[in-house]
């Protein structure tokens, strides 16, 4: 409790211009940033190039230049490197894409294992899509999606962050389920596993 309550104190020095606060507060942090990197990294394909320790690192740079936001807490910090992880890894799998369709790569012959991760790229995007769809209609149900499966949130904690009792988060992530699942369903899609 102790730790939470001195993270709470370095965001809003950090919030407050303290550039200092960062530099303390990135330890703090880091074993738990780890663990929603290796989460978000679980759904990537095993030959993924990017690494956990790679994703915070990017997630750290893309963190430390925004400015506007007023930090409110623990959870707020590590939901938005979360979405911030999860950025990184949709630009990725754009990346890939873009070479795939032909950016500047010689012809390579189609084999089962690249056929494979070709299909994770789409399921990456596909899924990305469909949260953004979500989060245009559904912004809260959304946003407990990424706390809870992708930034590895307990309910206690994306209620906090997200201003609701846990019992309300509960309700979104069911809510988010089904609406995903059909939105999967009328798409034709399997669904990601």
């Amino acid at each position: 409790m102790l730790q939470r309550l001195n993270i709470t104190k370095e965001l809003r020095r950090w919030s407050d211009g303290d550039e200092a606060a960062l530099e303390r507060l990135l330890p703090m942090l880091y074993e738990e940033l780890k663990q929603i990197a290796h989460r978000r990294l679980r759904s990537e394909r095993p030959d993924h190039t990017m690494n956990t320790t790679a994703l915070v690192h990017e997630a750290y740079l893309r963190l430390v230049e925004v400015n506007e936001v007023q930090w409110q807490d623990r959870a707020h910090f590590l939901a938005m490197a979360s979405r911030m992880m999860r950025r990184i890894l949709v630009d990725y799998a754009l990346r890939q894409k873009a070479q795939k369709r032909g950016g500047g790569e010689s012809t390579v012959p189609l084999d089962e294992e690249r056929h494979a991760r070709d299909e994770q790229v789409e399921t990456v995007l596909d899924l990305h899509e469909a949260l953004e769809r979500l989060e245009l209609e559904h912004p809260r149900s959304a946003r407990a999606v990424e706390l809870k499966y992708f930034g590895g949130l307990t309910l206690e904690e994306s209620g906090e962050a997200l201003g609701v009792a846990p019992a309300t988060v509960m309700r979104d992530l069911r809510f988010a389920e089904a609406w995903l699942g059909r939105e999967w369903r009328r798409r034709g899609k399997a669904g990601p596993s």
